[in-house]
Parts: structure tokens; sequence; C-alpha cells
């Protein structure tokens, strides 16, 4: 009984259980898809293989996250999107072609197939992104410490509100662009996370790293050093990345040249 009160105070009453819904439809079907393109990456015989036009052409699952927010974002904008089941079962739908869509957010950001490369990697990164931000929705907090701008219990001015923001989104953008993409997402929850991303050394071919770390310079060389040594932080790195996303596949190193 506790349980159904609590639900009904914190989802329905705030009308978030059309967004609970997006919650779940957008980590059921990331869940989903991994393990369907793991299942066809492996051959397995009896597991349904790529969608393929008449022509061969491979349509990639992000065509079909368009169309399901497409139409889920016009059935939620609509009169049926207040009204009960619509507004759960549109809130689903946007939610699984959202799932779609971040899943190869990587390739279409290159405009390439990337989904198996280290590059295929950013995808599983915006889909955290995205079910936290949904998560933090449903629960009342707000990204970037939003939540907590306020002076002696009351709200903070509006310069104090954008400050903060500003503030803390910068430590992130840091992260991302020293090449620490889990560091920078898990700081738009937690901006002291990002703090310290923001002060470490930059990943090796990083914008950052590129940008000011000169070839064969005191900061690159610990940059590299720091990267390759197999501290305990990248094994479990790697270890979470390779059971939610699968191991990337190993380009061949460039021929010398001659």
């Amino acid at each position: 009984m506790a349980n159904s009160d609590w639900y009904h105070r914190e989802i329905i009453e705030p009308g978030k259980q059309p967004l609970l819904f997006v919650f779940v439809g957008l980590l059921a079907a990331f869940l989903f898809i991994r393990f369907s393109v793991r299942m066809i990456r492996s051959e397995v015989s009896w597991w349904p293989k790529n969608v393929e036009a008449s022509g061969g052409l491979h349509i990639h699952h992000v065509v079909f996250g368009i169309v399901f927010m497409i139409v889920a974002g016009f059935g939620l904008a609509s009169p049926a999107g207040h009204d009960r089941p619509w507004g759960e079962i549109l809130g689903a739908l946007f939610g699984v072609g959202t799932a779609l869509v971040l899943d190869e957010f990587a390739l279409v950001l290159h405009l390439e197939d990337v989904y198996w490369s280290e590059q295929g990697r950013l995808s599983v990164d915006t889909v955290v992104l995205g079910t936290a931000a949904c998560g933090l929705l449903l629960v009342g907090a707000l990204p970037f410490g939003a939540d907590d701008t306020s002076t002696n219990g009351e709200p903070a001015s509006g310069w104090g509100y954008a400050l903060t923001l500003v503030f803390n989104a910068l430590f992130a953008v840091v992260c991302l662009g020293k090449g620490k993409a889990f560091t920078g997402l898990i700081g738009i929850l937690v901006p002291f996370v990002a703090l310290i991303g923001a002060v470490r050394l930059a990943r090796p071919g990083s914008p950052w790293a590129r940008r000011l770390y000169k070839e064969g310079s005191h900061k690159e060389q610990r940059a590299r050093t720091r990267d390759e040594r197999e501290g305990w932080q990248r094994t479990v790195r790697i270890t979470v990345y390779n059971a939610i996303a699968g191991r990337p596949t190993r380009s061949d190193p460039p021929p010398p040249p001659r």
C-alpha cells in the first residue's frame, strides 16, 4: 500500500507517468537492440538478420528511431497526448525511438558506419546521458547543479541561477574536450566530478590534446603514459563498455611509408 501511495503521489499526480514510460522504453529498447546486434554479429543462425532493402541497401535502426520519434512527438503534442493511455503509449514509443537514434549517434556524427569501432563508443555515452537526464526529470532533479542554486533555503536570483549553470556546464564541456566522455557525462549530473576531470590531463588524440599538447612535449608524453597505464579504473571502464556494447573491432595499423 505504501508503494502504491508513493507512486500515485510522485508519478501520477505530477503527471510524470508518460515520462516514466519514455524512460522505460528508452532503457528497454537500448538493451534489446544491443543484444540483437551482438547476436547478428555472432552470426547466430536462428536470430533475424539485418534489415535490407530489395536492392541490398542496409537500413540502420536509426531510421526506424527517427520515424518513431516523429510519430510519437506529433502524438504527444496533439490532444490525444494528454489522455490516458495514449500519453503513456506515445511516451513509450518516443523512448524506443530515442534509444534507436542514440544507439547510432556516432554513425550519424561521423557519417560512416563506426558502430563496432572505438568511435562507436560515443553512442553508448549518449545513451547513458539520455537515460540519466530522463531519470533526473523523473525525480525532479536538474543537471549542472541547477537544483542547488539556493541561498538560505530561498531560490537564487536569475543571475545566480545562470552563473551556476554556465560554471558547471563549462567543466563538463572541458571534460568532453579532453576526451573524458564518461567523466564529462557523469559531471553533467554531479558537477564536482566534472571539476576533477577538467583539471586532469587530457587523453591523447582528444581535441584538447591535439590543440594544446605539442608532439613530443612533456605533457603529451605524460598523457600517453597515463592512458596506457593498466590501472583498475581503465580496466573497469573497458570491461563495462565491452559488456554493454561488445568488443570494438581493432583496425589494422597503416602500412609503413615507402
